[in-house]
């Protein structure tokens, strides 16, 4: 019999490799000579870079970069085992949790650690690059990722913009002249999973400002200067960028990632599936396991168990999914390629024992499983 074991994390409790190693001690129990692949998953944001750096025997490059208020902080990056893929997670650089919560600030804070982490990849010779762009602390439409890569972005007086979202509004002229020509070469795969476009009050001051500290005199402001933003990319490279799904993710990061590095937003999940080449291991499996820590209704909207059945689904594959907490709305998944969906709790317990025996608690859920497909087996 051939598994596919695809989970993401179990979130405070197992990475997502530590849970396909845990599905695997419960299937070798039932089934000794069982093929189990491992494939650890994530959604493109916390945990991505750990997964695929696991998955394909790559390393972690760890180094210091400017954080958010312009501090250094430590950042890394995963180098996959073919020397020429990089996986960044922006939050490690310039995310909010970086910034205490009397601190949070989006006039001030920069995306300039992330294109530092670029610039690190671009040093390490990679050709292809996958960007999570989620948890950032940000609203500068990611110019400071763009100036750490060389451009520069002058205001009327000729003089360079500030860090932060701030500034964005006395931007008057563009250059690109400086920008890294390595850039050029490599494809930048951008995991993002919100349509949000640059302005307006589905963009991004509006929608994730607050959440990064903007008062409501800020978000307003910092709309305006977004705005400007977009007319003054309009004007240099013909896109209006202001109206593209996605514009707006990480503070309008978004934006500065297509407008100028030419990169493509896709959803997370569906970039590890393809990074992983989980359709190809799917193809001729029995059984596939996934899981997370929690499973909902919510889990159809792009998250890594939904993304896994759906590959499952087109070749007719069963899916067991595994959660330590099964929410409401489940019912819907079962037409969306789940067979099962099951909690790995043994009983009553507190958060904490539960977190703790997350690695015990799913080998134990997934030999119980076994047990029944045995039955079927003979």
């Amino acid at each position: 019999m051939k598994f596919v074991l695809a989970p993401d994390s179990f979130k405070e409790s197992i990475t997502a490799k530590d849970a396909a190693l845990a599905m695997k001690d419960g299937i070798l129990k039932v089934f000794p000579d069982a093929e189990c692949m491992i494939v650890p998953m994530a959604d493109g944001g916390e945990g991505t870079v750990d997964s695929l750096v696991s998955y394909e025997n790559g390393s972690l490059l760890k180094m210091e970069v400017t954080g958010p208020l312009g501090r250094k902080v430590k950042a890394e990056y995963g180098l996959l085992g073919d020397g020429k893929t990089a996986v960044i997670e922006m939050a490690s650089a310039s995310g909010i949790h970086l910034v205490g919560k009397e601190e949070r600030n989006p006039l001030l804070t920069t995306t300039y650690g992330t294109g530092e982490l670029i610039k690190y990849a671009l040093d390490q010779g990679v050709t292809r690059i996958l960007l999570g762009i989620g948890g950032s602390a940000t609203n500068d439409g990611g110019i400071g990722m763009l100036q750490a890569l060389g451009a520069s972005f002058k205001d009327a007086k000729g003089e360079e913009l500030p860090f932060g979202g701030g500034g964005l509004g006395h931007l008057h002229t563009i250059d690109l002249s400086g920008l890294d020509k390595r850039i050029k070469n490599v494809k930048i795969d951008v995991a993002c999973d919100v349509n949000n476009p640059l302005t307006g009050e589905l963009g991004a001051s509006y929608i994730f400002g607050p959440q990064k500290g903007a008062t409501p005199e800020m978000v307003k402001y910092l709309d305006q200067n977004l705005k400007h933003y977009a007319d003054k990319i309009k004007a240099l490279l013909g896109i209006d960028i202001d109206i593209v799904e996605g514009a707006g993710a990480a503070g309008g990061l978004g934006a500065g990632l297509m407008a100028f590095l030419r990169a493509e937003l896709k959803k997370g999940v569906d970039l590890v599936i393809e990074y992983t080449r989980l359709e190809e291991k799917i193809k001729d499996a029995d059984f596939v396991f996934t899981g997370e820590g929690s499973i909902d209704g919510q889990t159809l909207f792009g998250k890594t168990p939904y993304g896994v059945a759906a590959t499952a689904k087109k070749y007719q594959v069963p899916v067991i999914a595994f959660a330590g907490k099964i929410g409401d709305g489940v019912e819907v998944l079962y037409e969306h390629g789940f067979t099962s969906i099951v909690g790995i709790l043994k009983g009553v317990t507190s958060l904490e024992k539960a977190l703790d025996a997350g690695y015990d608690n799913l080998a134990h859920a997934a030999e119980s499983v076994c047990r029944i497909l045995a039955i079927g087996k003979k």
